[in-house]
């Protein structure tokens, strides 16, 4: 495990080179949100990735009158929005489906087992030559966050396939404005695939953040010790012109600012967290067959972890439900873990809007890609590119409606094709920022629009 302290060590200095270019400062950013009307300064964005690729056939897009081979096992049952039908693995989100915007036609899918796109709109490999894209939170957090700021910009929890893959990297930024990851293995077991393990071997364990201090440090000394540190560094700034120091300085004070400010431990911390609450975000027990990298019901309180990083101030959190990878046994596997999504998803918008966040939350739920229309032989969809499903909800979104659909099989999008793009143009913009016109600058200098091909999906404004 990484521990936060070494951030301060001065050979960091040479890891953390890239990464603190771009053309607009906070100050910037709040004028432009003063401007667009945007009076909140704590928006946020709450990623939800669906780890393997979810069935849009047993989700939100049903096909009763399909043949039996496409439509599955699952009756579609109404909603609260008239017309509307959706699974029967999520009667809960059906209750409330006026506060949703149910994406039926999610095109433009890399076919990639991981979340990178989810996590950053783009491809992994555009912009590989320089370091690829970055993932929406180090965005925000090179766009709004401060190093004297007492909680991070982007908080990482996911885990599997994304964990392995790294899939919330800061690209062409740079380390410092990688996500915080704390390590999430106490709190939530996802047993690893056989070649997920060998590719972690192969890489070596991801880094982690340590909340807690050394032993015998205290907040004192350790205020100190930047203060000396620092004293070394002004030696050397004249020296250094390739923006090492100033990376480092700044992941050093934000490192200090948030182990000594404990709001960032204090988040993570469930017994902080009053039990009714926590009742919320606890499903009955699953019964049935479990399959070997799916999660359990406790996996719900992932989303009570979300929303309690976006209260002390958070700007993204992602996180992931696993395992949507239904090759085989896709029904017993779907009946087993979709209850426990529809159950989560349904506690952290309505304890949003109860606690009157949601309209300063945008949440997205997503995943890499859809599933097959026509069932194979094991029982199971296959990777499916062409077609798949997103929900969105709060941030100022209009709910209460679907955008796109599918043809009779589920398979090809017949209206209203909406891109990850899209999306991510959507999601800036709840933030008060244009990504068409906005721009950051990457090693060699040129500026990059946050999305270069995406737009505003108008019907959500």
């Amino acid at each position: 495990m990484l521990s936060i302290l070494p951030a301060l060590r001065p050979n960091r200095r040479r890891a953390l080179v890239a990464g603190t270019f771009g053309t607009w400062t906070l100050a910037d950013m709040l004028r432009a949100e003063a401007a667009s009307g945007v009076k909140s300064s704590v928006k946020s964005i709450i990623n939800i990735h669906l780890d393997g690729g979810p069935p849009q056939h047993d989700t939100i897009d049903p096909k009763p009158d399909a043949p039996e081979e496409i439509r599955g096992e699952f009756k579609p049952i109404a909603t609260k929005l008239p017309g509307l039908r959706i699974s029967e693995l999520m009667p809960k989100i059906a209750g409330i489906a006026d506060m949703f915007a149910f994406i039926r036609s999610l095109v433009g899918s890399a076919g990639e087992h991981d979340a990178f796109q989810c996590q950053s709109g783009f491809r992994a490999k555009e912009l590989a030559s320089i370091g690829g894209r970055p993932a929406v939170g180090c965005v925000l957090g090179k766009l709004l966050g401060s190093a004297d700021d007492p909680v991070p910009a982007f908080v990482d929890l996911m885990q599997g396939r994304p964990m392995v893959r790294n899939s919330a990297r800061p690209g062409f930024l740079g380390p410092s404005l990688a996500p915080f990851r704390p390590d999430m293995s106490k709190l939530f077991e996802r047993e690893l695939e056989p070649g997920m393990k060998d590719e972690l071997a192969k890489k070596g364990k991801p880094g982690t953040i340590q909340l807690n201090f050394a032993e015998g440090l205290t907040p004192e000394r350790l205020q100190d010790r930047t203060k000396l540190l620092a004293g070394f560094d002004d030696i050397r700034r004249d020296l250094d012109n390739s923006g090492s120091m100033d990376a480092l300085d700044k992941f050093g004070r934000q490192a200090v600012n948030i182990l000594t400010s404990g709001k960032l431990a204090d988040a993570l911390d469930f017994a902080k967290e009053p039990s009714k609450n926590l009742a919320k975000y606890c499903p009955p027990k699953i019964t049935g067959p479990k399959f070997d990298t799916a999660e359990d019901e406790h996996c719900a309180k992932k989303l009570l972890l979300a929303r309690r990083l976006v209260e002390a101030g958070v700007r993204c959190v992602s996180v992931t439900f696993s395992d949507f990878d239904t090759h085989s046994k896709n029904f017993p596997r779907m009946r087993q873990l979709m209850p426990i999504v529809d159950h989560a998803i349904h506690a952290l918008v309505t304890d949003l809007g109860e606690r009157g966040m949601l309209g300063d939350v945008a949440i997205v739920v997503w995943g890499e890609f859809g599933r097959s229309p026509k069932i194979s032989k094991d029982g199971g969809r296959e990777h499916w590119p062409e077609v798949g499903p997103a929900l969105l909800c709060g941030g100022g979104f209009k709910g209460g409606q679907v955008i796109g659909s599918t043809d009779r099989t589920g398979g090809k999008v017949a209206s209203r094709p909406v891109s990850y793009e899209d999306v991510f143009a959507s999601l800036y913009k709840t933030l008060g920022i244009d990504a068409t016109k906005t721009t950051i600058k990457d090693p060699t200098g040129r500026p990059q629009f946050l999305m270069d091909k995406g737009e505003v999906i108008q019907e959500l404004f």
